[in-house]
This record gives C-alpha cells, structure tokens and sequence, in this order.
C-alpha cells in the first residue's frame, strides 16, 4: 500500500512559519511513523526581537496601514515635548520660589493646590462641554491638545517674570489649559487607537502604546537633563524652548495627517459627497486624509471646489425650524406660519428619519427623528448638501438668492418645493453609492455628524 504524508505548519499572529511538522515513514496502517520537527532557517535578529515588545502581536497585519508612520510621529512630539516640559517645570520651581530664602512652603503648597483645584474643575467643565464632538473630530482635538499643552509651557516660562499676584494667575490659567489638553488629548487617543486596532485588540495596541510612550518619556528625561544642565541663560532656554515646541507641533500635525478615519464625519462628508455628486468619484480614506483640513468650521457645508455653499446642523429642536419658518408672537409666544403648515413640512419627510429645512440665509437645520441611524444622518448630510449646491447654481445663474420682488410666503413655498425635488433626488443617489461606500472602506454604521448632543422627535398624529 502506498506511504503517505502529513504535513502540519504552525504561524504566529502576523502569519509568520514558526514550525512544520511533516508524519511520513509509513503507510495509513502501519503501527510506527516518523514526525520530523522543521523549524523555519530566518529567525528573528535581536533588535526585531526588541521591537515586538512595543508593537502590537502581529503587526502588522493586525493593525491598519497608518498605524506605523502615525507612532513614528507620536514618538517624535513626544520626545521634544518631554525635554520642553522640563525647561517649564524648572521655570516653574523658580517662580514658586526654590532658591529664595524668603520663599515659603506654604505658599508654594496652597500655589500647587490652587493650580490642582483650577484643572480638575476644568476637567469637569471641558468633558460636559466638548464630549460628544471629540471621537468625530479626534483628528482636530489630538492636534489641538498640544496645541494647549504648548501654550501651558510658554505660560509656565513667563510666570516668573511677574509679580507673585499676577504669577497665581498665570500659573492657574496654564493649569486649566492642561486640563483641556488632557480632555482632548485622551479621548482622541482613544479614538484613534479603536481605529487602528483591526483585530479586536484594542487592550493589547493601548499596552504596547503606554511601552511605547513610558520609553520615548524616560529618554526624553534623560536627554533633558542635560540640555537643562546646559541651558541657563533666559535667551538660551527661550531659543530652546521655542525650537522643541516648533518640532513638537510640527511631528504631531505630520502623525494626525497621516491618519486615515474611516467614519465620516462632516468635513470628510463633504469631500467623499461633494466628489460623487460633482464627478461621481468614491474617494477612498486614504485620499480624503490628504484633502482634508486639521481645522475645519465647525457645521460648514463645502463642496469639491472648496467653496463654502452654507452651513448645517444637525440634531435641533424643532422650534429652532419653527422660528426659521415663522415669527413669534411677542405676548403668547406661539409660532405664526404663514406661507407653509407644519403638517406639509412633516408630510414631505414623512417616510425619512429626518426633517429638514433650508432657509435663505443658506442654512440647513435638521431635526432626527427618534430611532435614526448614522445611514439616516448621512442621508440627510448628503440633502443639505444637495440642496446648498443648487442654491449657489441659481445664484449664480440668476444673480441673486431669490427675485426682490417676491414676499415671504413665495420664497417659503419655493424653499419647499426644492426640498421635495432635492429630497428625490437624494433618495435616487443614495440608495446607488451607499454599498459602494462601504466598499471603499468607509464605515456607515458609525456615527460620526453630531458635534454636540442632539434631541429626537416623535411624531405623533391624530
């Protein structure tokens, strides 16, 4: 009978051939077979061996493309950041008093509770204010951060060239502004760290990062203590300081550049959208990171050409359409509308997740109805979008938003005619490049348009 053969190969996460184990030696009925262990000739040389304790298991395989050059980076701004915070930490020990006999502890202990005071409650304040729009614009607010903690440093260096009131002062504003970087900064990072953990290791890439950061920190120590020990001088250190901070910013506006978000929130909506409608082009991630702005206005409306057509937002109340729609009775306070009911506004979105309203001042206002899903968000995104770059074609085709002579309620019943026209059209567009969306790589089912906490309207008729 003839022998036959086993072969058995071992990988570890990134797919890499650890083992094979190959049986052969004897037919399927034989009593004895031989298994020879083969282990792979390539192994790994030390310093790859001392990589894979910083890097995530299987990378890289097991995170996204611009995982690496967004560490780089990072590693890079945290690096200078470390021997810049130390140039203010020495400043601040100086303004505290540390040298001056007449210095006394006890102020410097109340200075340091004061500061410690001032940022935690800012800590509260800046989360209740910012917490819905960071994981959108993660991108923005990670930038952002340094940014503030930058600021905090320059702070921290001047405060001892003011008198000792006006030092408490300065010394607690830059505590509020490091507050604000690590709100930002520590949601953003979360964010950013979901995006590039494929494999549903998000646990394991935020332990090698903390590796990663607690050894970019100790050198940045060890490299600043001798550029403290050697920098003296106030112009000197200023030099110093202002060439780290130059680097600091510089390496992290290049590692939030390089990172390609998948969800698309209102800026990447306007790119990805606009291209579609304009030249009916998917833009990948990828591309779309090398076209948007680190610094966006917030709830603008912009199309390919990179002309802004409006503003939008999204998740109002309804009284905010009301008031857009008609005029408030002064002693009342009900809503008076005269051109167009309320009941035809709802009946023409009557099978949408949403409510929609342009006015002539070229804002959109949309009102999501309750149980709307981030498609339903972008569908509407994608309506205001629509209906802002037909409004800039008449105007320039007409040379003005609407004709002067016409009232109120004409200009409200064309506004809704075009929100009848526009929403078909969206209908006919949306249900063709919404599977081709995903196939781009973009992730529709994350929600990514609110910036800040919205309202739901239920609907109810008799």
């Amino acid at each position: 009978m003839a022998s036959s053969t086993l072969e058995v190969v071992e990988c570890d996460d990134a797919g890499n051939i650890t083992s094979s184990y190959v049986e052969s030696g004897g037919s399927r009925h034989a009593e004895k077979s031989r298994v020879d262990i083969i282990l792979p000739k390539v192994t790994k040389s030390y310093p790859q061996q001392l990589l894979d304790v910083f890097l995530p298991a299987g990378y890289p395989q097991s995170v996204t493309e611009d995982y690496i050059q967004y560490q780089i980076y990072d590693s890079l701004q945290a690096f200078s950041s470390s021997i810049a915070g130390l140039l203010s930490s020495r400043a601040v020990l100086e303004g505290v008093g540390v040298g001056d006999a007449s210095a006394s502890p006890t102020a410097a202990l109340l200075l340091s509770v004061l500061q410690e005071s001032m940022g935690r409650i800012a800590t509260i304040l800046f989360a209740h204010k910012l917490g819905t729009s960071l994981e959108p614009e993660c991108k923005m607010y990670r930038l952002a951060a340094d940014v503030f903690n930058d600021t905090a440093m320059i702070l921290d260096c001047l405060s001892p060239a003011f008198p000792k009131a006006a030092r408490v002062l300065i010394l607690s504003f830059s505590s509020v502004l490091r507050s604000l970087c690590g709100v930002c900064a520590g949601s953003a990072k979360a964010s950013l760290s979901a995006h590039f953990a494929k494999r549903g290791n998000l646990g394991e890439l935020n332990a090698k990062d903390s590796s990663q950061e607690t050894v970019i920190s100790l050198l940045g120590m060890l490299a600043g203590s001798v550029v403290v020990s050697w920098v003296s001088s106030p112009m000197a250190t200023w030099a110093t300081l202002i060439a780290l901070l130059s680097i600091h910013l510089a390496t992290n506006y290049a590692a939030v550049k390089a990172v390609s978000m998948r969800c698309l929130n209102r800026q990447r909506a306007n790119i990805v959208l606009s291209g579609i409608l304009q030249h009916g082009e998917i833009f990948r991630p990828a591309d779309v990171a090398k076209k948007e702005r680190i610094f966006e206005r917030d709830g603008v409306l912009r199309w390919a050409d990179d002309q802004i057509l409006g503003h939008c937002r999204i998740g109002v109340t309804l009284e905010t359409v009301l008031r857009q729609m008609g005029r408030r009775h002064t002693r009342t306070g009900s809503l008076d509308l005269q051109a167009i009911k309320l009941s035809e506004l709802l009946h023409l979105f009557s099978n949408e997740a949403y409510v929609l309203w342009f006015d002539d001042q070229a804002e959109a206002l949309i009102v999501l109805k309750q149980g709307c899903t981030p498609m339903d968000q972008l569908k509407a995104w994608t309506h205001a979008l629509l209906i802002a770059q037909k409004g800039r074609a008449r105007t320039r085709t007409d040379g003005t938003q609407h004709q002067p002579e016409d009232d109120g309620s004409t200009l409200d019943q064309r506004l809704l005619d075009e929100l009848q026209s526009t929403l078909q059209e969206t209908c006919g567009l949306f249900a063709t490049f919404a599977g081709k969306l995903r196939d781009a790589g973009w992730d529709l089912d994350l929600a990514a348009l609110e910036t800040r906490a919205g309202t739901r309207a239920v609907i109810k008729s008799n």
